[in-house]
């Protein structure tokens, strides 16, 4: 979860500053002078700051300056008197990611707390984005061994060591940026930064703020300049994910980036060059928005030099479970537990759903289902409603297509089993029958001649 630090001396102020920021789903921590706040920099950790400037023992000045030496990537927003342009000036010149005015506007205040995290994790994925990020991100990450996907891994693994434009195209959640990601890794580039960007999150005037940086004065607010994605991703790839819902003035400043070289910050009469390999992707037929006039036909063709195309989930049935174990070994390995297994029926059921999110989605519905198990066997019943389809009033479907009575016990004890990993004692107990009926009902089922003194562990 999200830690945000407010120091605030006014009882007022900082209740409203934890309650707005609490709406948002973060877990705030408040302190009422700057001194406290002090003592926390360096020894625990938050994901943002927001402070007063003027307080009795310690300013907010003194605040963003312990931040600055002891937790440098943790941004600082300071909170100014109205009208105050001096101390904002002066809090952005000391390493301040912005300031907001008293008395602040909460949707401000929102939009300026929501563009700092965005900015923190965008840096922090640039600075971390190193050639170690190779054996645990590329290929190895795009699951699969359909033949769709293996036409990805040849295209990715030819076209990474050049400096080629690429688009990939694929519907959402299907993986594009795992393939941008894997170009990257491959690339000579490797060990410079990677930095992905959503169009469709950002507005048009923001997302250019954003690409391209800003001077001081550009724009209301902007009392200092800031470099931008493009500057921040130089050497290394920046990836533009969502393309096609980028607007017209966007397209043209693009194009000019990379016909170029070179960008001008909002508000600048000076150009910065830059040295960036660019990966697109979009969910569009941009080929129609072309015919369209809605993408500019230039544009296209820019970045358009090699396209991937990744099959949706429902084209290559095939890597679901490897996909689905995939998924498991990452949680298993996040949550340091055992790793989880799937139950054939509930494979069954995720090899038959058309997953419209795709890999996106499949994720989605492990990760719950892993959550929800009583054991560690993933059953239908743990699988979400719009996967398993409602559920019946059989917890496990495993009456679904009326089967013989021999043939529900067959399917009674292969589900015990699976929930108790092999383990024949625990499946006995958990059946009411002692083992000797458990070996008869499993060699009258046709399983495998089992040692009746096994020992089960």
């Amino acid at each position: 979860m999200t830690r945000v630090l407010v120091v605030e001396d006014d009882a007022v102020a900082r209740d409203l500053l934890r309650e707005i920021l609490s709406q948002e789903g973060f877990e705030v921590e408040a302190v009422d002078d700057g001194a406290p706040a002090i003592d926390r920099a360096g020894k625990q950790s938050y994901d943002l700051v927001v402070s007063d400037i003027r307080m009795e023992r310690a300013t907010g000045m003194d605040v963003l300056r312990a931040f600055s030496e002891k937790a440098p990537g943790t941004p600082v927003i300071l909170i100014t008197a109205f009208g105050d342009v001096t101390g904002a000036m002066e809090a952005i010149g000391h390493g301040a990611y912005d300031y907001v005015s008293k008395p602040f506007n909460v949707e401000e205040l929102r939009q300026t707390v929501a563009r700092a995290l965005e900015r923190k994790r965008l840096a922090a994925q640039a600075t971390s984005s190193l050639r170690s990020d190779q054996e645990r991100t590329p290929v190895s990450e795009i699951e699969g061994k359909s033949p769709r996907m293996l036409e990805v891994y040849k295209l990715v693994a030819r076209v990474a060591p050049t400096t080629a434009t690429v688009l990939v195209v694929g519907e959402s959640g299907s993986g594009k940026e795992l393939v941008a990601r894997a170009i990257h890794a491959r690339s000579p580039r490797a060990n410079r930064p990677f930095v992905p960007v959503n169009c469709t999150a950002l507005s048009e005037s923001l997302l250019e703020s954003e690409l391209f940086g800003h001077a001081r004065g550009a724009f209301t607010g902007a009392v200092g300049a800031k470099r931008g994605l493009f500057e921040l991703a130089n050497g290394g790839t920046l990836f533009l994910d969502e393309i096609g819902d980028m607007g017209p003035k966007m397209q043209a400043q693009l194009l000019r980036v990379l016909q170029d070289g070179e960008l001008r910050p909002v508000g600048s009469t000076e150009s910065v060059k830059v040295d960036v390999r660019l990966v697109c992707a979009t969910n569009r037929d941009l080929e129609a928005d072309v015919r369209t006039g809605r993408f500019r036909e230039d544009l296209f063709f820019r970045i358009n030099v090699v396209t991937v195309r990744m099959p949706a989930l429902r084209e290559r049935p095939g890597d679901i479970p490897i996909l689905a174990r995939h998924f498991l070994a990452k949680i298993a390995q996040r949550e340091r537990k055992p790793e989880a297994s799937v139950s054939p029926e509930a494979m069954d059921i995720l090899c038959r759903h058309s997953w419209p999110g795709n890999v996106r989605e499949l994720g989605n519905a492990i990760e719950r289902a892993v959550a929800v198990a009583k054991g560690n066997v993933v059953l239908p019943s743990d699988l979400p409603a719009e996967v398993y389809g409602g559920a019946s009033a059989t917890p496990t479907g495993i009456v679904d297509d009326r089967p013989t009575l021999a043939e529900l016990e067959k399917r009674y004890i292969a589900l015990i089993l699976a929930e108790c990993s092999g383990n024949k004692k625990k499946a006995a107990e958990q059946l009411g029958i002692d083992r000797r009926t458990l070996y008869r009902a499993l060699e009258r089922a046709g399983g495998a001649a089992t040692d009746e003194e096994e020992d089960d562990g």
